[in-house]
């Protein structure tokens, strides 16, 4: 063991290296290497993904994770290792690890040599002063012209070298850009230099820390203050590839109810039960379409979880009922603290069962929040998980549909957060909330997803929010992005920190539409939902102190343009449906920043306004007000705007025409787009016929559509159906060729198929041999519709 000594303002810190290695071992895919305290473990999950643990005496921790990627397991094609003068090289299909025999120093290369990452002090650590333990640190050298993303939902810009960052949940109301830190704690983050794309994962749950060159402009680093430095290199190199390897490794969600993907009305809050059904029958009555409805902590009974307040809501499933008949799900609130209160059945529970989280000598933590004095459950005991998910049966008997998890980072009015010293289970590995903190509300999540689903499946999916998380959330909740404010700054970030979330491996996100804090002009508030209907999570949040912020609440003008963007989000359902199932069956990002689209185009690095929404549609936002249309760059391919079918070839920038009645969506050439017709609900109307836009091109492209029931379990013994399309043209023809995989049937028997930018005059159009009518849309832009039935196999416009 080496130690190097820092002097401090008020103390020594001596920082300790390993020494050299003096003997090694192999043991399947693992290797462990012993200096002479210390020791590392070094795991081939897969061919490009490599786990490294380090321990500074050679004793490794139980091997545990709420993430869930100490369960990963890969193919490993080709593994070997050789032994050479001063190094080690452990290769693999992809990768050569080397590790230096004095100091364990790592560099990992790919076949072709080129450096992905470098230790530059490596692994080193330093005694806790205050709680004892190590504060395990890691410090790598910037490659040239690297650049960083991920890291959740930090309210700063997308590309984040040259910055610091802490992961430590903490309620941050009214956040402005670059606080720190939030609400979630996701130690996940990608590096690309070189156009070559990899991702880290620091599996360590205690506070921590990661400064990209920062500090040190040629040197990143993560740190935490316990624990052990345990990380996940992942190699891609396309960096879409490492947020798919990423999210199978913490998790793939399963399929939300589809009516999830609806647009959801939310405000702090809704009572008496009156004002409920008045929202409900004003959306109806102006035929805006809306699925949810929600009702936030003035629903219970003094603010205690799992009641209902008598003189607001004295019929709860008379309220159900009656806005199920008219299509609405209804969502509640439930946070952390339990009330203390001797006469209240939950308390009494969790007393009786010793369930509550205690201080390090015996008391119970005790902490205000909105009912007062409360208790909080350790949701990181399995038995405390098990008893939580078991009260929502009440709820869900009393026609509630979802569950908003808040307040779960967790927050303490006055004090923040526990205290330190609050002792924890940690799923049978007692610790404090040092080590807890982080994974707090994600274990409070997966309980409420836990019990929703119990008692709605396996008829229906379970669906729940949280504000806090830790990385592997997505298994169980959707979450927001906290308690921004009505301001153009926030519209900007609520893009920047989705686009952040979803390649972080949590794709079912969105913000507070026209901000939680203060009220927004109309003009931001449309601008605001044209943003909010391209997030898998699609709801209006608002503070009651703060005026209404329903879409008809800015007048008649806004009241038509918020419907009109409303419907496209409905329209488009089917399409966002099919990116969801890319999601939980790939792990593929919902939303794609634009430097995942094209990371050989240098020109996207710093680009962070324009996203993709699956494989086939670019969105770029217009945050700023009295715009008319705003600049914005294309990635590589040909680009169809979506408003007039103007055609753009990429790798440019380009000018989009953008009033306030449409946000720039551009197309892809060659896709092929499904769409519902407007609907006020998910399941109002049965279909007829599904809608398909197709955009002629002269290479090759293929679009997949997913569909099944929408909710329940169906889906998974084979009632879903995969439909792909190939799509190829000429200058004389165009073709759409395709393949059905599932057994699921539909209630539609015929496409209404919309083909856009013919090269040619179209003359004659077959379908399966057979020559069939079309008509002509658009002559000026040679779009035509023609009438098929779903199982054509091949269709061609000549």
């Amino acid at each position: 063991m080496e130690s190097y000594m820092n002097l401090g303002q008020n103390q020594i810190s001596v920082q300790q290296f390993p020494d050299t290695v003096q003997s090694w071992k192999r043991d399947g895919y693992t290797f462990y290497f012993y200096c002479t305290e210390s020791a590392l473990e070094v795991s081939v999950k897969s061919d490009k993904v490599i786990r490294f643990r380090y321990s500074p005496e050679s004793i490794f921790q139980r091997d545990f994770s709420y993430s869930g990627a100490h369960n990963y397991e890969g193919k490993v094609k080709a593994l070997d290792i050789k032994e050479d003068g001063e190094k080690f090289t452990i290769c693999t299909a992809f990768l050569d690890i080397v590790i230096t025999k004095h100091r364990l120093l790592v560099t990992i290369l790919d076949k072709e040599g080129k450096v992905v990452i470098d230790d530059e002090k490596g692994f080193h650590w330093e005694e806790h002063k205050d709680y004892g333990g190590e504060i395990v640190m890691m410090s790598k050298k910037v490659q040239s012209g690297e650049h960083f993303f991920g890291l959740g939902d930090k309210p700063t810009d997308l590309n984040l070298r040259g910055k610091r960052f802490e992961l430590w949940g903490k309620d941050t109301y009214g956040f402005m850009k670059n606080a720190d830190p939030l609400y979630k704690n996701i130690p996940f983050f990608l590096g690309l230099h070189h156009k070559i794309g990899y991702g880290v994962l620091f599996d360590n749950s205690f506070r921590t820390f990661y400064d990209f060159g920062f500090e040190r402009k040629n040197v990143y680093s993560y740190w935490a203050h316990g624990g052990e430095m345990n990380y996940y290199f992942i190699y891609g190199p396309e960096l879409m590839d490492v947020v798919e390897t990423y999210t199978n490794m913490t998790g793939k969600p399963e399929l939300p109810p589809l009516w999830s993907l609806g647009y959801h009305q939310c405000k702090w809050s809704y009572y008496p039960e009156k004002v409920v059904k008045n929202i409900a029958a004003e959306f109806r009555k102006r035929s805006i379409p809306c699925d949810a409805l929600y009702l936030d902590i003035d629903y219970m009974d003094g603010f205690r979880c799992f009641t209902w307040n008598k003189d607001y809501f004295p019929d709860p499933k008379g309220l159900t009922t009656e806005l199920s008949k008219d299509g609405y799900k209804l969502v509640v609130i439930i946070d952390p603290g339990i009330k203390i209160d001797k006469n209240y059945w939950v308390y009494q529970e969790a007393i009786e069962k010793d369930y509550f989280c205690k201080r390090q000598d015996g008391p119970l933590m005790r902490g205000s929040v909105w009912p007062g004095k409360c208790n909080f459950p350790d949701f990181t005991n399995p038995e405390v998980r098990e008893w939580w998910s078991g009260l929502f049966k009440g709820l869900i008997e009393t026609g509630v549909r979802g569950v908003w998890n808040d307040m779960n980072e967790p927050a303490v009015f006055e004090i923040e957060t526990f205290p330190n010293d609050v002792r924890h289970n940690y799923d049978g590995d007692p610790c404090s909330h040092r080590k807890a903190h982080n994974v707090y509300g994600m274990q409070m999540a997966k309980a409420t997803y836990d019990g929703i689903k119990r008692f709605l499946a396996p008829n229906y999916r379970p669906f729940n929010i949280t504000r806090s998380a830790y990385s592997g959330i997505q298994k169980y909740s959707s979450v927001w992005t906290g308690d921004n404010v009505a301001s153009w700054e926030h519209l900007w970030l609520a893009n920047v920190m989705c686009q952040r979330l979803a390649i972080s491996g949590i794709s079912f996100c969105g913000s507070d539409i026209g901000g939680f804090i203060e009220t927004p002009s109309g003009e931001m508030y449309i601008r605001w939902l044209q943003l909010g209907i391209f997030h898998a999570f699609c709801r209006t949040h608002s503070s009651g102190d703060h005026g209404d912020q329903e879409p008809w609440s800015f007048g008649e003008e806004y009241a038509e343009l918020a419907k009109k963007t409303i419907e496209l989000r409905y329209r488009l359902l089917p399409y966002l449906y099919t990116t969801f199932w890319q999601y939980s069956k790939f792990g593929t990002p919902f939303l794609r920043p634009l430097t995942f689209l094209d990371q050989n185009d240098t020109e996207t690095y710093f680009r962070q306004d324009e996203f993709g929404v699956g494989d086939n549609l670019l969105v770029i936002p217009v945050t700023q007000a009295e715009a008319d249309g705003r600049w914005l760059y294309l990635p590589s391919g040909v680009w169809y705007y979506f408003w007039d079918d103007e055609r753009f070839h990429g790798n440019m920038e380009v000018w989009a025409e953008a009033d306030l009645n449409r946000v720039p969506i551009f197309v892809r050439a060659g896709s092929v787009i499904p769409m519902y017709p407007v609907m006020q609900y998910v399941g109002e109307i049965e279909l007829k016929e599904l809608i398909l836009h197709a955009y002629f091109y002269i290479k090759s492209h293929t679009s997949v559509v997913y569909e099944d029931a929408g909710d329940g379990y169906g889906y998974e013994q084979g009632h879903y159906n995969v439909r792909t399309f190939n799509t190829s043209g000429s200058d004389n023809q165009f073709v759409i060729e395709q393949s059905v995989k599932g057994e699921f049937i539909p209630t539609y028997h015929t496409y209404a198929v919309n083909i856009h930018g013919l090269a040619f005059e179209p003359r004659k159009c077959e379908v399966d041999g057979q020559e069939v009518a079309f008509t002509m849309e658009n002559q000026e832009k040679n779009e035509i519709k023609v009438m098929v039935p779903i199982h054509f196999g091949k269709l061609v416009i000549s």
